[in-house]
């Protein structure tokens, strides 16, 4: 029986769910910097 920590024993199915997972974590970090261009660009410039 497979657990969650055994990756040689994964399906497709937990291999899609995880690039799902990295896509959806990739696109809120990408929001998050737009939302806070100007914060970001401030602690830049010190």
């Amino acid at each position: 029986m497979a657990t969650e920590g055994d990756a040689s024993d994964g399906t497709p199915l937990d291999e899609i769910m995880a690039d799902i997972r990295s896509e959806l974590v990739r696109r809120a970090a990408e929001a998050d910097r737009d939302e806070h261009r100007e914060i970001f660009d401030a602690l830049e410039d010190e």
